[in-house]
This record gives C-alpha cells, structure tokens and sequence, in this order.
C-alpha cells in the first residue's frame, strides 16, 4: 500500500513538472486539474490605473472531478467603490472534448462557461466576469504542448445582464456583449531535468490578453508577462503583471494591474 501511495506521488509530481508550464496565470489552460482533487486559490490584484490605488481578493476553491471535467467556485471582494466590501460570485466550469498524446507533447481542446453576479455598477464597456460585471461567457479553449513549450489559445462571447435594479452613472457606456481571445506561452526552465516530485518549478509565461465590442468597435490588446513557482507538485505561487499594448476602449478596470496568487492542491480527496 505504502508503494503504490509512492507511485502515485511521484506521477502526480511527475505531470506536475511536465505540464507545469500549462498553468497559465491570466488564462486557463484545455487541460484540466488532476481528478478527484480540490484546489484552493487566493488571488490579489492591484490595479494603478484609477486616482490612487485599489485591490481585488479572489478566494476560490477548485474541483478536478473526472479527467475532463472540472469547476472553480469563485468570491470577490475589493475597496474599488470606497470602501473594501463583498461584492459578487462566479461559477466556472470546463469540459475537455479533444485530446491528442505522442511522446513528449500533447494536444487539448475544452469548452468552457461561467456564470457571475456582481454589485458593482457598471462604467465601462469592457466585460470582467470576475468582480465588475454581471453575466455569463462561453468559450474555446486549445493548448499544444511541445516538451517544455506550451501554447494556448482562447476565443470566448461573454453577454452582460442589465442593471435596471442598479443606480448607473449618467452619460457612461453600459457593457453589453464582448468578444474575448487570448494567446499565451509558458516555458519550464526548471527543472532541466526531472528526478523527484518534491522539486520545484520555475516557469515564465508571456500572454496577449485582448477584447472587441462588436457594438462600438471599441477594443484593446495587453501584454501580460509572468512567472510561477511550483512547490513540492502541490503549492503554485504566481507573480504577473498586464498592460495595455495598444486600445480604444475607454474606462477599463483591469488596466496596468499586477496578480498574486497562492494556491494549494489536495489529490485523491473526491470520491
């Protein structure tokens, strides 16, 4: 018994430093958490781009139920309105549909949807599901790994829900719908070469993160360089930070922010 318990860590470890560089910081990845796993997240971001300085705190707890399928439950609280409060929840789900295995790279495709509440009202036209707005998004998502290389691609829709119930200030654009598309890459740099589950990770990832309203025409791209640390195949911290290379759309709230994110994984907990 003890043997197996071994063998099982060790190939945890072991797909931890394979496809560690998969565990994008700003996207998710078509991969998918190890099943019957819970993740824990805490996630902070710093925005610079408003008078002074505001925060977000994310806790979020994940759920690797099968090989392809999983969910992350999600709370937000920050101090962007004046004062720190509480102020809504989202429901992600992904489903795997596609893989492709050869030796040393991999082929993935999911889909995915979230579902979120915010009481924040709205004052841009841009969409953030996580915190600022109300509604629900679906999406593609593709991840090519290429030994310590990975690539991924996102295209999603979000729609956000009308705030007829909410005071919104007079004369600013109300987010309706938003296309979104990202590209991302992640490199292992180590270890170079892997020997035991408890060694760490160290990854850089690069992203471009951007969005269009098809209703004004309004978009923006953001570059978003970042880099994780991955201890013991169970703890990830990660350090990023996103700008805007290039845009129109005005009043954005996600604009010259940073991300820091610790997150704790506990395997062969679900039944």
């Amino acid at each position: 018994m003890k043997n197996i318990f071994l063998t099982t860590l060790i190939f945890i470890g072991a797909s931890a430093s394979i496809f560690g560089q998969e565990l994008y910081v700003f996207t998710e990845p078509a991969s998918n958490m190890p099943s019957k796993s819970i993740g824990i997240r805490l996630t902070n971001e710093g925005m610079f781009n408003n008078p002074g300085f505001v925060s977000r705190t994310i806790p979020e707890v994940m759920f690797g139920f099968n090989k392809n399928v999983m969910a992350h439950a999600q709370a937000f609280l920050s101090d962007m309105d004046g004062r720190y409060r509480f102020e809504g929840a989202s429901l992600y789900a992904k489903y795997r549909f596609l893989s492709i295995d050869e030796a040393q790279s991999h082929f993935r495709a999911a889909a995915y949807g979230r579902i979120s509440t915010s009481k924040r009202p709205g004052f841009s036209r841009d969409i953030n599901l996580e915190g600022d707005n109300s509604g629900w998004q679906a999406g593609l998502i593709f991840t090519q790994l290429l030994h310590k290389l990975a690539l991924s691609a996102t295209l999603g829709y979000a729609d956000a829900f009308e705030k007829t119930d909410k005071v919104l200030r007079l004369n600013t654009p109300q987010p309706d719908k938003m296309l979104s598309y990202s590209l991302s890459s992640g490199y292992l740099v180590l270890p170079v070469v892997y020997k035991d589950y408890k060694e760490p990770n160290f990854n850089l990832y690069f992203e471009m993160l951007g969005k269009t309203d098809p209703g004004s025409g309004e978009s923006y791209l953001d570059l978003a360089p970042a880099i994780q640390v991955i201890l013991n195949s169970r703890t990830r911290i990660d350090l990023g930070y996103r700008f805007q290379a290039t845009g129109n759309m005005t009043n954005r709230y996600l604009k010259n922010m940073y991300l820091l994110r610790a997150e704790f994984n506990f395997f062969n907990v679900l039944k």
